[in-house]
C-alpha cells in the first residue's frame, strides 16, 4: 500500500484566468481541426467533441445531425449487422470520417466488427471500449485489432494514468479514452472507490500521449460547456459527452411522461438497465456500477450542440485563443476555494 499526496483536481476545482485578446468577437474563433494520427495513414478534420458510445446517446439519429456540423458520435454496439448496413445506405460519403463502430473485446465481439468492416470497408474509426483499460486481455485484444485492421483509427480505453496511456498508443491505439468515474450516470467511484479526477487525469496522459505522438479523448465528466472548455484547455485532443447530449430527440431511452412534463431514460452501460437490456441482467459475480436516470426532455440536439460550440468559442475570445488548438497554450487554471467552488457550482 501507498498513498499519493499529490494535488488533484476535477472540473470544479479550477476556473479558466481571462488573458489579453486581440479577437473582436467569437465569429473569428475556428472550433476545426486536423489531426494525423500515431499508427493509420488517415487524417482527419472536425470539431473534435464525440458523442458517447451509449445506446442513450450514441444513436445512428444522433450521428447524422452531428456529422452534419463536422462532430464525432462513437455508435454504441449494440447494433446490429443489419441495422448498420441499412443505415449506411442512406449516408454519404463524408459522412464516414464522423462514425466509430465500437466493440468489447470478446470473441464475438470481432467477429462481429469484422462483418461490419467487412461489408462497410469505408469505415475508417474502431472504438474499443471496456470501463476497465489497465487488463492484460484488453491489451491483448487492442494489439490483435491493429494486426486485423492496419489502416483503422483506433480508440481505446478507459484509462487514467500517463504509463498506461504510453501502453496502449505503443499497443497499436491512435487515440485513448482517458476517465473512469466520472460521468453523471457512472457510479465505478461509489461502488469500488476507484477513479481519478478528470481534470489531473487529462493533464497526465495528455502529456504521456503527445510525447509519442498519439491522441487522447477526455471521457466523462463535463456537464456544462465550461467543463468542456476545460477539458480542451487541459490538454485534451477530442472531448467525449454523454449526459449533456442525453434527452433530446435523437438520444436514446424510453420517452416518459410524468404529470405533463416530458423525460427520456439514461442510464450508464455498467447499469442494471443496460445489463437487463444486453446481457440478460447482472451477473453474480460482479455489481452493477452505473445508474438510471430521466433526464427532462430538451428537443432537438442541434441547439444544444450550437450552445456548447458557442461557449467554447466564448472561452476562446476571453483568453485569445483564435483557434481551438490554441487554448492549450493560452490557458492558466486558477484552482478556486471551496466556498467558491459552491457558489460557482450551484
Amino acid at each position: 500500500m501507498r498513498i499519493e499526496t499529490d494535488l488533484k483536481l476535477g472540473f470544479k476545482d479550477v476556473m479558466i484566468r481571462p488573458k489579453r485578446s486581440t479577437l473582436k468577437s467569437r465569429s473569428e474563433v475556428s472550433l476545426n481541426q486536423n489531426f494525423k494520427f500515431l499508427h493509420s495513414t488517415a487524417n482527419w478534420t472536425g470539431i473534435p467533441i464525440m458523442a458517447a458510445n451509449m445506446d442513450t446517446v450514441g444513436t445512428f439519429e444522433m450521428a447524422a445531425v452531428l456529422a452534419k456540423e463536422k462532430l464525432f458520435t462513437a455508435i454504441h454496439k449494440h447494433y446490429t449487422l443489419e441495422e448498420w448496413n441499412s443505415f449506411l445506405q442512406t449516408v454519404n460519403p463524408d459522412f464516414y470520417d464522423y462514425i466509430a463502430v465500437s466493440t468489447g473485446t470478446g470473441k464475438e465481439d470481432f467477429e462481429k466488427i469484422g462483418k461490419i468492416i467487412t461489408a462497410n470497408p469505408q469505415l475508417k474509426f474502431i472504438c474499443i471500449d471496456v470501463a476497465n483499460g489497465y487488463s492484460e486481455h484488453f491489451v491483448q485484444f487492442l494489439k490483435q485489432t491493429r494486426k486485423q485492421y492496419p489502416d483503422k483509427i483506433i480508440i481505446a480505453g478507459n484509462v487514467v494514468t500517463g504509463e498506461m496511456t504510453e501502453e496502449l498508443l505503443l499497443a497499436g491505439a491512435d487515440i485513448v479514452k482517458v476517465g473512469i468515474g466520472p460521468g453523471s450516470v457512472c457510479t465505478t467511484r461509489v461502488k469500488t472507490g476507484v477513479g481519478y479526477p478528470q481534470l489531473s487525469a487529462i493533464i497526465e496522459c495528455a502529456d504521456a500521449a503527445h510525447g509519442l505522438g498519439g491522441h487522447i479523448i477526455s471521457d466523462g465528466g463535463c456537464s456544462t460547456p465550461g467543463d468542456v472548455a476545460k477539458a480542451f484547455g487541459a490538454g485534451s485532443d477530442f472531448v467525449m459527452l454523454g449526459g449533456m447530449l442525453a434527452g433530446h430527440t435523437e438520444s436514446g431511452g424510453e420517452l416518459i411522461e410524468v404529470k405533463g412534463e416530458k423525460f427520456k431514460q439514461f442510464y450508464g452501460m455498467s447499469s442494471k438497465t443496460a445489463m437487463d437490456k444486453h446481457a440478460g441482467g447482472v451477473a453474480e459475480y460482479r455489481a452493477s456500477e452505473g445508474k438510471t436516470v430521466q433526464v427532462p426532455f430538451k428537443g432537438d440536439v442541434i441547439y444544444t450542440v450550437l450552445d456548447i460550440l458557442g461557449g467554447i468559442r466564448s472561452t476562446c475570445t476571453y483568453v485569445g485563443a483564435s483557434r481551438l488548438k490554441e487554448l492549450t497554450k493560452r490557458t492558466t487554471f486558477i484552482r478556486v476555494s471551496e466556498q467558491e467552488n459552491q457558489v460557482f457550482t450551484k
